[in-house]
């Protein structure tokens, strides 16, 4: 029987471990932490429960593949359900929106309260639907870095349509260029931060991420994000995969340009294939320090970072919902502010997730649990310790003034995650959550493929590899690398 070795226990990690063991091979998947999950996990502190990275579930078919793949009923393993209203925005003039699941009802909730019309947003989303069909088989489910999948149908249809995908303009532009109300393009400019990029830079093409959460549905799945995690490890179990945690990878062992096994700390173990779902940047610069290295693809700008407040609140908010968008009053200013002066914006977009809201057990009665999150840069050397009080200023004031509570000593207990965090935890370089940002036309292009064209049997999966960072796109990168190993 064949061997692989998998580095990391990332969704993408545990799909590629999945997909693998069905193809006939004996996986090995080695994890650094005591834990599994990499972004996708959890931490409790007095009687809170914090999911500590995605908290939108989206394309839950391809979380679901993978059980049905292994002859497994995925309800046997996980639930999930259909949220409405997926997110509840607030902006500093005191009106508060509902994105309401479904494109006419979003379009009917929208024209009530804003000075666009349901024709005007129904069209906006009927474009980002065409964008969808156009752009999803040929970006999403295939290789871009094979010839042969350039020679398809879809792929034809695409560059006949070309124009209609917004490759050339941004997303701030098409959306201010379709739409009235300056709340509405800000509601849509927001989808840029689900890859770290910046709606001013970033392709317009990036406006497909509202129609697979608006039309396609985002999900909360029974138990909170990580039970993702736990549905995934225990299927691996189920069939065969054996996890080795507390096992950091200190390089990919290579002979002849062909991968022989990985080293651990204080062994060495022979595998026939390695999938890495570790960062990309730091498997070439920690884990193959003797191969020449993609910098055209490596040295691409990073995307936007994160600071997250983990706080136990000792009080309960009606006004808030699961997934809550506090919004900066200067939009373009915050992003100038992220990727120009590599700073903390002073009024920052603040993403609040409360998942008791859901699921009552995260915290304890009459309290809530926050997920507070503030886009901010990678780490380029700034003073994180300076920045993490300053940003904890900023959405504490934001927070008071668009909730009218003071909730400074509503603050039971405090977990923090910055960029320096965020990179010793998930290996993601720099604390880049997303890999290499979209902030130009060819990003989608720039990513590193799945598989190495130097090194035989070497694959990568994961965020900053192709198609790019989210669950449904990291699912995806598992099956398009897994796809390119022989049976």
């Amino acid at each position: 029987m064949k061997t692989c070795a998998v580095i990391g226990s990332g969704v993408a990690g545990l799909a590629s471990a999945i997909r693998m063991q069905n193809k006939g091979y004996q996986v090995t998947v080695f994890e650094a932490n005591s834990f599994p999950g990499g972004k996708l996990s959890t931490e409790s502190i007095n009687g809170f429960r914090f999911d500590m990275g995605p908290s939108v579930f989206t394309m839950p078919q391809f979380a679901d593949e993978l059980f049905e793949l292994s002859g497994k009923n995925p309800r046997d393993y996980f639930e999930y359900e259909r949220l409405d209203p997926v997110y509840r925005y607030f902006f500093e003039d005191g009106s508060v929106l509902d994105g309401v699941n479904g494109r006419e009802p979003f379009a009917r909730e929208m024209a009530q309260k804003t000075k666009d019309n349901a024709s005007a947003v129904n069209e906006y989303l009927r474009k980002t639907a065409e964008m969808y069909s156009l752009t999803d088989e040929v970006f999403l489910h295939n290789s871009l870095h094979k010839k042969r999948n350039f020679l398809t149908k879809a792929v034809a249809k695409g560059l006949l349509n070309f124009g209609k995908i917004g490759a050339f303009e941004t997303m701030h532009n098409a959306n201010k260029r379709q739409l009235k109300d300056p709340r509405l393009v800000q509601i849509f400019n927001r989808y840029a931060t689900y890859n770290g990029s910046s709606p001013y830079l970033a392709p317009a093409t990036l406006n497909v991420i509202s129609h697979v959460e608006i039309e396609r549905g985002a999900y909360y799945p029974k138990g909170g994000m990580h039970s993702i995690t736990k549905a995934l490890v225990k299927l691996a179990e189920d069939i065969g995969v054996e996890f080795k945690f507390n096992s950091r990878i200190h390089e990919i062992l290579v002979s002849k340009k062909q991968v022989k096994g990985i080293r651990t700390e204080n062994e060495t173990h022979a595998f026939h294939t390695v999938i890495s779902n570790m960062d990309v940047y730091n498997t070439y610069h920690k884990l193959l320090p003797k191969e020449s290295k993609p910098t055209k693809t490596l040295d691409q700008p990073k995307s936007s970072s994160g600071i997250i407040f983990y706080w136990g609140i000792r009080k309960t908010f009606n006004q808030l919902k699961l997934h809550n968008i506090l919004f900066a009053e200067d939009y373009e200013a915050e992003f100038d502010c992220m990727f120009n002066k590599k700073a903390i914006y002073h009024d920052p977009t603040i993403y609040v997730n409360v998942t008791c809201k859901k699921t009552p057990g995260d915290a304890p009665e009459g309290c809530e649990n926050w997920f507070s999150f503030v886009n901010v840069p990678h780490n380029s050397g700034q003073d994180w310790d300076v920045f993490i009080d300053e940003a904890r200023e900023a959405v504490i004031r934001k927070v008071e003034r668009m909730l009218g509570t003071d909730i400074r000593p509503l603050i039971d207990c405090e977990i923090v995650f910055d960029p320096r965090v965020i990179e010793s935890r998930t290996s993601s370089a720099f604390g880049a959550i997303y890999g290499n940002s979209s902030n130009n036309k060819l990003a989608a292009f720039l990513r590193h493929p799945n598989f190495s064209k130097k090194i035989g049997n070497l694959y990568f999966c994961g965020g900053s590899v192709h198609p790019g960072p989210s669950i449904p796109l990291c699912l995806l990168s598992a099956k398009i690398a897994t796809d390119s190993v022989p049976s």
